[in-house]
């Protein structure tokens, strides 16, 4: 198992104060980590109903987890910084029709490894993905890592953050997307698929897989066939082939 490094400095802020005055700023702010049992204050007070006005997460956490991060005196407050503008997947499907393009959203269900959500995010990019859409919580920072295993591809596709990816499905099927499970349960194959359509395909943790109410909500299920004893495919390869699939098909 990969350990987690501690992220760079421009990647997060501390302290109570320089938080506030940082989103007051206007600084996309990706996660904001509490202290579990910091006392209250009226700069705390302040600072975490800033949060919630600007919808920023936020996580109480052990004070070691934040000692982790910085040994300075944090205060019980660390903010991570976004590396990219969130975009809303409502606006980016809009665009979408507008220029008369077939949609193709990309669901990521879980993925918290940010060398995996780097890598799908590179293929996402070179294979015509019009917009990645991700949980708020159990998701994968987009940090320095990740842009940086995404070869700069996070700075150039749409990213979405929403609060439910349930909810998100069925806004894309009440917009006319196919939305597709990416899943080995499948008894259909990806090659199966009329991925012509406006599709949103969804790939699931390699070890949790696709949430069940969220393959309840899908329309079809596909698989990627394979020949070898081992069964799984890390989950940035999975998309890889699932996306050259559709690009293959919408370009013949």
């Amino acid at each position: 198992m990969q350990q987690a490094s501690t992220p760079p400095a421009k990647d997060f802020i501390f302290g109570i104060r320089a938080i506030i005055e940082a989103i007051k700023a206007g600084k996309e702010i990706d996660k904001l980590l509490i202290q579990q049992d910091v006392g209250k204050s009226a700069l705390m007070s302040e600072l975490l109903g800033l949060a919630k006005a600007h919808h920023i997460v936020v996580q109480r956490v052990p004070i070691f987890k934040l000692n982790k991060i910085t040994s300075k005196n944090h205060q019980g407050a660390i903010a991570f910084l976004a590396q990219i503008t969130y975009a809303k997947f409502e606006d980016v499907l809009q665009h979408t029709f507008e220029k008369a393009q077939t949609p193709l959203f990309l669901l990521l269900d879980g993925i918290t490894d940010v060398r995996n959500l780097g890598a799908i995010a590179r293929s996402a990019e070179v294979l015509g993905v019009h917009c990645l859409i991700v949980p708020e919580k159990n998701s994968a920072q987009i940090n320095s890592d990740a842009i940086k295993t995404s070869a700069g591809a996070l700075h150039h596709i749409p990213v979405a953050r929403v609060k439910s990816l349930l909810q998100a499905v069925r806004y894309l099927q009440q917009a006319g997307l196919q939305v597709i499970a990416c899943t080995e349960k499948a008894t259909e194959n990806i090659f199966q698929m009329d991925f012509h359509l406006p599709t949103a395909l969804v790939l699931g943790a390699e070890d949790t897989g696709i949430s069940n109410e969220i393959l309840k909500q899908c329309d079809k299920f596909a698989k990627i066939p394979m020949a070898g004893r081992i069964d799984s495919l890390n989950v940035a390869v999975s998309a890889g082939i699932v996306l050259y699939e559709v690009f293959r098909q919408r370009i013949s």
